[in-house]
């Protein structure tokens, strides 16, 4: 598991891996059944405090996202792929409406805006494609 986690980006850490680990099922990468490192294994491949992985897991555990197997561990939820979708398009909504927002305030017309976000939209499918 790859997570990439920015201690400095303002969102705090647990709130990072819920985000990061509800995208990896949104996108297949983590699959229903599928069981998660261990507290313990997660907190050394990240160095993070292992309290910091149990909330972060206790959350997903909340959100149904991930099950407690009994004897074997944390395992993502059968019925998991269709939440973090939905939760990532919430997401990524809740964000843009904001950028929305804070560019209409600052003066930008609609058009202007919706010309900016085609650019840098065509900048990152390029980037991508590398």
């Amino acid at each position: 598991m790859f997570l990439k986690i920015d201690p400095n980006n303002g969102i705090a850490i647990y709130d990072q891996i819920v985000r990061q680990m509800k995208y990896a099922v949104a996108e297949g990468t983590l699959t229903p059944g599928q069981l998660v490192p261990s507290v313990r294994e997660l907190a050394r491949m990240i160095t993070v405090n292992p309290n910091t992985i149990q909330r972060a897991y206790q959350q997903l555990q909340d959100d149904q996202v991930l099950e407690s197997i009994r004897g074997r561990g944390l395992a993502v939820c059968r019925t998991a792929v269709k939440q973090c979708v939905q939760d990532r398009h919430d997401l990524l909504r809740g964000r843009l409406e904001q950028v929305v927002q804070e560019g209409l305030r600052s003066g930008l017309e609609p058009e202007q805006l919706k010309s900016l976000f085609e650019k840098i939209l065509k900048q990152a499918a390029k980037t991508e494609e590398m």
